[in-house]
C-alpha cells in the first residue's frame, strides 16, 4: 500500500532536521549547575592547598604579601570588635580613642613585631614609675619611626639608638680620659684642651621607647604627648615626621579612623558598605580565590597603599598632596601650630624636644638610588616629586620659625636628603621599600644621626665644674 510522503518524511528524518530540532538545556538546569561547578572548583582548590603543604600560610593569606598584612591596621571599636564596613585583614590592632583618634592595642604580637601593655612597640612593659637610674627618651612619629616593614622590633630605630646610648655610657666608664673631665682647670691652655674633648652624657641606663603609631600626624602627636607620654616622665622626646601632615587635608585636625565620621552620618550608606564588605570578605576567604591570588595573580599593593596604609579613596600619592598653594599653607600652618604647642609643653616640663623631618625617597640623588628605587621614582611621577619638594621646603621654613621663637627649647633636624653609605658590595639593597619606609641599614644610619642629636643637647650632658668661668 502506498505511504504518504508525510508519513515517510516522519519516519526517515534527515540528519540536518535532527540537528535543527535538538533542544537546548533548560536555563534552570544551567543555573543549578553553576553552584555545583563552584563547589567543585572550591574542593579542587582545597585539595591543591592540602597537597602543597601551605595550608597554614594560605589560611592567613589576605590577598597581599604577609608582611603587608602584618603591618596593616585593623580598627576596633570600644568593645574591641572590628568596625563593620572597614577592611578586616590587618593584623596590627588599633582601638578607637576620643582624644587620640586611635591608639595601638596593648599586648599583641606576631612574627614581625611586639606591642607592650602600654601600646608601645617594645618587648617589655613600661612601668609608669621610672627607676632611679633610668633615662627615658621617647620617639614619636608615624609608620617610618614605628618601623613599618621591618622584620622585627630589633630592626627598628629605637633599639638601635638605645644600644648606641648605652655603649656611650660604657665607653665613658672605661675610658674617662677620652671625654671632658668632671672639673675644668682654671689654667686656660688646659681648660681649652679639655673643652676640645667630647662631653660626657648623663650616666644611667638609657631606655628608648618607640611610641610611634602608623598614620599619626602632628595633631595626634600633640594629644599623645599631653595625655599619654608626659606621665612617664621622659628625659627627652624625639618626633620624626612631616610626611603624613603633607598628605592630610587641612580640614582634619589629626588622623582618625578612616570613613568613621562618614558612616556615622549616613546609616544607609554604612549598611550598604557593610554588606558589600561582608560579601568581599566571604569571597576572599574561599580557597579558590586564595589559590588564584597566591599562585597566579600574586598581587602587590599600590605605592600609595603601601606608603599611607589606610586611605579613604584609592588615589595615587600625588593626589593626596595639596592641590594648590593655599591648601599647602593651611596644612603647614596646622603642623606649625601643633608643634608650637608641643614645644611649649616640653619647655614647661623641662624636657628637650627634637623635631626631625623624616627621610623620603626623592631626597636622594639618582646616583645614590638602587634600580628598584629609580623605578619607584618613575612610577611616582614628576607631579609627586615637585609637590613633595615644595612641601618639605615649607615644613623646613616652619621649623626655622619654631627655632627662632624657642631657641633654647627645640632642636631641629632635616633628614629628607639622608643617604646610607654604600657597602661596596655589588649586591647593595634599596633603603626605601616605598617612598618613606626604611630598611634596617637605613634605620642604623638614622639612629646614628639621632644619637648625635641627643648627645649634643646640653641638658643631656654632664656639665663640668667651673664650666661657666670666663
Amino acid at each position: 500500500m502506498f505511504k504518504s510522503r508525510r508519513n515517510s518524511f516522519k519516519t526517515h528524518r534527515s540528519p540536518y532536521y535532527s540537528r535543527r530540532k535538538r533542544r537546548l538545556p533548560s536555563p534552570w538546569l544551567i543555573l543549578a549547575a553553576i553552584p555545583l561547578f563552584l563547589i567543585a572548583v572550591e574542593l579542587l582548590a582545597r585539595s591543591a592547598i592540602a597537597v602543597s603543604g601551605k595550608s597554614q600560610e594560605l589560611a592567613r593569606y589576605k590577598g597581599e604579601p604577609a608582611l603587608v598584612t602584618a603591618y596593616r591596621l585593623q580598627f576596633l571599636s570600644n568593645d574591641r570588635k572590628p568596625y563593620t564596613a572597614l577592611p578586616d585583614r590587618g593584623e596590627l590592632k588599633a582601638k578607637h580613642s576620643m582624644a587620640l583618634g586611635y591608639e595601638l592595642v596593648g599586648k599583641q604580637k606576631n612574627k614581625y613585631w611586639a606591642i607592650d601593655e602600654q601600646g608601645f612597640r617594645d618587648e617589655e612593659p613600661l612601668p609608669l614609675e621610672k627607676p632611679k637610674d633610668e633615662i627615658r627618651i621617647f620617639i614619636l612619629g608615624n609608620s617610618t619611626a614605628f618601623g613599618k616593614g621591618n622584620q622585627s622590633n630589633a630592626a627598628t630605630i629605637a633599639p638601635k639608638l638605645e644600644t648606641l646610648m648605652n655603649e656611650r655610657i660604657a665607653t665613658q666608664k672605661k675610658s674617662p680620659d677620652s671625654y671632658r673631665p668632671d672639673a675644668l682647670s682654671f689654667y686656660k691652655p688646659e681648660r681649652d684642651k679639655a673643652l676640645a674633648l667630647p662631653p660626657k652624657i648623663r650616666p644611667g641606663t638609657y631606655r628608648i621607647v618607640n611610641a610611634a603609631v602608623p598614620g599619626y600626624t602632628s595633631g595626634n602627636h600633640l594629644a599623645q604627648l599631653a595625655l599619654q607620654i608626659l606621665p612617664y616622665k621622659p628625659d627627652a622626646i624625639i618626633v620624626l615626621g612631616g610626611y603624613t601632615d603633607l598628605m592630610l587635608p587641612s580640614d582634619k585636625t589629626a588622623t582618625n579612623i578612616p570613613q568613621l565620621d562618614r558612616f556615622l552620618a549616613n546609616a544607609s550608606g554604612h549598611y550598604r558598605a557593610a554588606l558589600s564588605q561582608s560579601l568581599r570578605e566571604w569571597f576572599a576567604n574561599s580557597a579558590s580565590y586564595k589559590v588564584w591570588q597566591y599562585w597566579i595573580l600574586n598581587p602587590e599593593p599600590s605605592l600609595a597603599e603601601k606608603t599611607l596604609g589606610m586611605m579613604e579613596e584609592n588615589k595615587s600619592l600625588d593626589r593626596h598632596l595639596a592641590g594648590d598653594d593655599e591648601e599647602l599653607q593651611r596644612r603647614v600652618n596646622r603642623y606649625y601650630q601643633n608643634y608650637k604647642q608641643m614645644v611649649q609643653l616640653c619647655a614647661g616640663a623641662g624636657i628637650p624636644l627634637v623635631l626631625a623631618l623624616q627621610p623620603e625617597v626623592t631626597g636622594n640623588s639618582p646616583e645614590k638610588l638602587e634600580d628598584e628605587e629609580k623605578e619607584m621614582l618613575e612610577t611616582l611621577g614628576d607631579g609627586y616629586q615637585e609637590g613633595i619638594e615644595e612641601g618639605y621646603a615649607q615644613l623646613t621654613t616652619a621649623h626655622d620659625r619654631l627655632k627662632k621663637a624657642y631657641p633654647n627649647n627645640v632642636y631641629i633636624f632635616n633628614f629628607h636628603k639622608m643617604s646610607v653609605p654604600k657597602s661596596g658590595s655589588d649586591t647593595s639593597e634599596a633603603i626605601f621599600s616605598d617612598p618613606i619606609h626604611l630598611s634596617e641599614d637605613a634605620n642604623i644610619e638614622l639612629s646614628k644621626r639621632l644619637y648625635d642629636a641627643v648627645t649634643g643637647i646640653p641638658k643631656m650632658q654632664l656639665t663640668p665644674k667651673n664650666f661657666d668661668l670666663k
